[in-house]
């Protein structure tokens, strides 16, 4: 199974996020996102067994860091990958260390199990619209918050015509800034 750690919005981040994707012209043959596989990548994992799915939970729940607000407020092409996305030009220092947890952790307790690709900085983004083969005319961005208060464990399913992602297992963020 292909796996990943990421933010799930809850519904009021899900309609804030629709209504940003809704302001978008791309073109025809570009595919929107649905709205129910909306998330923020944390860590790409990539695949696994199912063995592994265990470990994989144990670092989940092995997590200390703190809630946060998310600000969305720009939309940008990624050539490389053909998406658009909206992104948070700053991300909360919160979810960079978590997501740098995440990395350090899946490195640390299964070198075996490492990522399909090595860590890079967080870019803190939502997809909108995949196979977007040429770059459109971005309109400014209005502005909107997600408070992330927990974070998941995702199985993502691209046999179909779509991709289906499904939460495998959730964890609370803390409401308050954990000590080292």
């Amino acid at each position: 199974m292909r796996l990943f750690f990421a933010l799930w919005p809850d519904d009021d981040a899900r309609a804030h996020i629709a209504k940003a994707a809704l302001a978008l012209r791309v073109a025809v043959d570009a595919r929107p996102v649905p709205q129910e596989n909306y998330h923020t990548t944390l860590a790409f994992v990539g695949e696994v067994s199912m063995p592994q799915l265990v470990v994989l939970q144990q670092i989940g729940r092995s997590q200390r860091a703190a809630a946060c607000t998310i600000r969305f407020d720009a939309y940008d092409y990624w050539r490389d990958s053909h998406v658009v996305v909206a992104v948070a030009r700053e991300s909360p220092a919160s979810l960079t260390l978590l997501s740098a947890q995440l990395h350090r952790d899946l490195t640390l307790l299964r070198p075996n199990l490492i990522l399909e690709s090595p860590q890079a900085p967080l870019r803190t983004h939502i997809t909108l619209a995949r196979k977007v083969a040429q770059a459109p005319v971005l309109p400014a961005m209005s502005p909107f918050g997600w408070t992330a208060r927990s974070f998941s464990l995702v199985r993502s399913d691209t046999s179909g015509a779509r991709s289906v992602y499904t939460v495998v297992d959730t964890w609370p963020l803390l409401y308050e800034t954990p000590k080292a």
